[in-house]
């Protein structure tokens, strides 16, 4: 086989997968958007039979016997085909080790999981989840030493998530955050000035709320034409390629806040991907490089634009216009200090930016004892109730409102939640980066979201998978990860707010 007609079996085989995976992506999104309640058997059918094509094409021998012949040459090929094939390397030496009856098992398996995780949690009904969730565990540890027999299985899994993170970093990580946020708050709640949200808790029409959906992504300019927004029980964005990104939301009557940030954080997901250089689509280098470099995006649009005095001032005026009686005596500066309200609760997609980060450690210490056997699945509602306690301070008072609340490990996500303490911590250096460059307040206050746009999309978006996360993340910033931004970021923001300078 020459070299030449490689890279052409190469390219059909890129192609042969990215058709495979549009086929599985449009199933689940019909899936868990419009799809009737009681259909998941002919999905799992469907998936079964998906994911027994694809994995011959992935993994198989051929395909390994393939990419190492790419990778001897690797000297001739292009900057851009020696890094596709350099990441489909990757994917194949995680995961050929695993049987194909195991892989096509748990694409069921997830399948079934999700569709039983909906009804639980809609429920309260914990017993009934369980037994996918212990199926689902221990399909991840049984990945892990197919990933890496040589890590510990959390550490195998972090890598799927984020290249080269483990539990080491991640516990030094936690705890820099939690020096910087408890005492934070502690000082919050004993000094800080009174802030009423009581507002953001009134009737709000859903058909308004769908209104303020399509405006907020019409200031962030997202192009309408290759990204539209659907209903889900768990918000979350999907992309099919950089022209066909797909972000959802969830709506509350009573709790304007929830959707409307949702829609923004997935809004900067979406800009992610719609921002990837057209010559990586349908590659191996498509989508975004790394679940944090993602998380960072997402979280730097919803808090760090989207929580700014600037960004509510401008979208005020459209808001009182929308919701006239519940803004009634509402000005845009106590709808700011509303939206950053401190106050450790239950539900991390609504928590508010400076003890968001705790969630993210109650689910991280979880999953760490669930991976070594510290921990049942049969344990978990007592144990997430004792966590949130222990970092929060809050009492559980369902399944519903605790180990129910998320949809990651019906997804089979386990190692993902990280991601996103470490994404807000990228994002907070990514801004001080940019502010070298661009004026972000003017540009907040102007809704000028065509040049951040561009400025990501410079530094960030555009290479997708080419760079390795940390080489991306340092190119950007012209220095390695610190997150003492972040925890200087936290302290300024919210002691301004509660007049605790």
């Amino acid at each position: 086989m020459t070299l030449n007609e490689a890279l052409q079996k190469y390219d059909e085989l890129q192609q042969k997968l990215f058709a495979l995976n549009y086929a599985s992506s449009s199933i689940y999104l019909d899936s868990v958007t419009v799809a009737p309640s009681n259909t998941a058997a002919g999905r799992s059918l469907a998936l079964g039979v998906l994911s027994g094509l694809v994995y011959p094409l992935a993994y198989g021998d051929e395909t390994g016997e393939l990419l190492e012949f790419l990778t001897q040459h690797k000297a001739e090929l292009s900057p851009q085909k020696a890094r596709e094939v350099e990441e489909s390397k990757r994917a194949y030496d995680e995961t050929h080790l695993m049987p194909q009856e195991e892989y096509v098992e748990y694409s069921v398996l997830l399948n079934d999981a999700q569709d039983v995780w909906h009804k639980a949690k809609n429920a309260d009904d914990f017993p009934s989840f369980a037994p996918y969730l212990a199926k689902i565990f221990d399909a991840n540890r049984r990945q892990a030493a197919y990933i890496d027999s040589t890590k510990a299985p959390y550490d195998a899994l972090l890598n799927q998530y984020e290249r080269g993170l483990t539990m080491e970093q991640l516990d030094a990580f936690f705890s820099q955050l939690r020096d910087t946020i408890v005492p934070l708050i502690h000082r919050i709640q004993t000094e800080g000035a009174a802030i009423d949200d009581s507002f953001l808790y009134k009737h709000y029409p859903l058909d308004k709320q769908r209104e303020l959906s399509d405006y907020l992504m019409e200031v962030l300019a997202i192009d309408r034409t290759h990204c539209t927004i659907g209903e889900t029980e768990h918000p979350f964005t999907l992309n099919f390629d950089k022209n066909d990104v797909r972000i959802t939301t969830h709506y509350h009557e009573n709790s304007l806040a929830s959707s409307m940030y949702s829609v923004i954080h997935e809004s900067g997901h979406a800009l992610y991907e719609l921002g990837i250089g057209d010559e990586y689509q349908h590659t191996s280098l498509a989508g975004g490089v790394s679940m944090g470099i993602h998380e960072s995006q997402s979280r730097l649009y919803e808090n760090m634009f989207g929580r700014s005095e600037e960004f509510i001032n401008l979208i005020y005026p459209k808001m009182l216009e929308l919701f006239p009686e519940q803004l009634a005596g509402v000005t845009a500066h106590q709808f700011y200090l509303a939206v950053n309200k401190a106050e450790p609760s239950l539900i991390r997609t609504e928590s508010d930016e400076l003890t968001y980060s705790l969630h993210i450690m109650v689910r991280y210490e979880i999953e760490k004892m669930m991976l070594s056997g510290q921990a049942t699945v049969e344990e978990l509602p007592t144990l997430w109730a004792a966590k949130m306690k222990e970092y929060l301070g809050v009492d559980v008072p369902s399944d519903r409102e605790g180990v129910l609340q998320d949809s990651h490990w019906s997804g089979g996500m386990i190692g993902y939640f990280p991601s996103y303490a470490l994404g807000s911590a990228y994002a907070a250096q990514f801004v001080e980066r940019m502010k070298q460059d661009v004026d972000v307040s003017k540009c907040l206050a102007e809704g000028d979201f065509k040049t951040l746009n561009a400025w990501l999309g410079e530094h960030i978006h555009q290479y997708g998978g080419f760079y390795p996360p940390t080489q991306l993340f340092e190119n950007c910033c012209g220095a390695k990860f610190d997150a003492n931004y972040y925890t200087e970021y936290l302290k300024n923001k919210y002691m301004k707010i509660y007049g605790l300078e």
